[in-house]
């Protein structure tokens, strides 16, 4: 690293030193003056960490002057980087001290009697050497104050996590245990929200009002907060300062957060039924990824609820099969052109609920030609097409044909 106060003699220091009593309280001024944040009185822990500071780093400075030395030890500039984060300054404050007390010494420097007396390289010298130094003790406090900013961040972030996973909890933990963890996760319980399952839900919950996200396995969960919080608006961290979304506009909101991002969303619930629109959420995941909930669309959000009927079948994947099976057997008696046909009348005629004028229009025929298909389908299916249980499973059953065949151009498997 470079030394630049290595450059300026040695002399140069000893004939400061005096000129500069009562640098240390200048500095300070300034500082105190032109930056908001630390403009309160020098009192207590802050006056004497402060007044330490200033008068500790202008000791250093004057001692390096004229010596071939590395900085040395920085770890109390990266204390003070440290303490100021917990005291609530941020990194912009710290830099504008740093940069307000480096300005205020080199005038104090440069109008000294000891530098208006020294040749023109050596004020150079003398100048590049206090702004290096600066630039490295502020360095130094820069990462303490990144330091503690990155530990407080994962801190909170499990905190956030195991709230999460709380909420997700079945049977659902007890009201007061719930309020207990968000609070220490920083986040305000809202009146009402809604599971998101999406892909690194840590980074896309940091993209939505009043959310919390915890990304895990095989995929995250973000929480929505939908509405207004119980103790008054939430944050995009959930802190309380900005109002979450509310009415219909936050969904509109929710999807341009996503991104072109591929999410489910479970129902909207009180925050003593999130579990539940955790869980429904998860389960509609794996049928989206198929493409089994959008089928042929290019539609990356899927909302559980619209999809209850898929949630239902592929809850019990086994039962669906042999369901599928038994609905769909009288065609399998027949050769493959009727079958086809037959298929496709008996989809169409259920979503018109038995119109056959409907029928026709949908598979554009001719009505008397619907009429000469269910015909044939009746002796194949006999009295199945007019019994509502076995039409209701004979519906269900296509319905399965369709989606299935679309994201896997088979039908679905025992």
């Amino acid at each position: 690293m470079d030394r630049p106060w290595s450059r300026v003699p040695g002399w140069v220091g000893a004939a400061l030193r005096p000129e500069l009593a009562g640098a240390t309280d200048e500095v300070i001024a300034a500082v105190r003056a032109e930056v908001p944040d630390y403009a309160r009185p020098l009192t207590g822990r802050f006056g004497m960490r402060i007044t330490e500071g200033v008068s500790v780093a202008l000791g250093q400075f004057i001692d390096l002057l004229g010596r071939d030395e590395p900085l040395g030890d920085a770890s109390v500039y990266r204390a003070l980087g440290q303490l100021e984060h917990r005291e609530g300054r941020t990194l912009a404050a710290l830099q504008s001290a740093y940069q307000v007390g480096t300005r205020t010494m080199w005038r104090r420097l440069g109008g000294s009697t000891t530098a208006r007396q020294l040749p023109s390289e050596v004020i150079f010298s003398l100048a590049e050497a206090l702004f290096s130094y600066v630039e490295q003790i502020s360095a130094a406090s820069v990462a303490g104050w990144a330091y503690e900013e990155s530990s407080r961040a994962s801190s909170m972030q499990a905190r956030r996590h195991a709230l999460v996973e709380l909420l997700a909890r079945q049977p659902p933990a007890a009201p007061a245990e719930v309020e207990r963890v968000a609070a220490a996760a920083g986040w305000v319980l809202p009146g009402r929200l809604a599971a998101l399952v999406v892909e690194d839900a840590v980074a896309m919950a940091g993209r939505l009002p009043g959310a919390i996200g915890a990304d895990l396995d095989p995929v995250g969960v973000a929480i929505v907060s939908v509405g207004a919080t119980r103790n008054g608006p939430a944050g995009p961290s959930g802190t309380r300062g900005e109002p979450t979304p509310d009415g219909t506009g936050w969904l509109d909101r929710l999807r341009a957060g996503l991104g072109g991002r591929r999410a489910v969303l479970g129902p909207v619930v009180e925050p003593s039924q999130a579990h539940r629109s955790i869980a429904r959420a998860q389960a509609a995941w794996p049928l989206h990824v198929a493409g089994l909930l959008h089928p042929g669309s290019d539609q990356t959000l899927a909302r559980a609820d619209e999809h209850l009927l898929a949630l239902l079948l592929a809850a019990e994947p086994q039962l669906a099969a042999d369901l599928y099976e038994r609905a769909v057997a009288p065609l399998r008696t027949l050769p493959a052109g009727p079958a086809a046909r037959g298929e496709e009348t008996l989809r169409a005629w259920l979503d018109a609920h038995g119109d056959i004028t409907a029928t026709a229009a949908a598979l554009h025929v001719h009505p008397q030609t619907v009429r000469y298909r269910l015909a044939g389908l009746r002796d194949a299916f006999g009295g199945a097409l007019d019994d509502p249980a076995a039409r209701l499973e004979l519906a269900i059953a296509l319905r399965m044909s369709v989606d299935s065949c679309t994201a896997t151009d088979h039908p679905p498997e025992p």
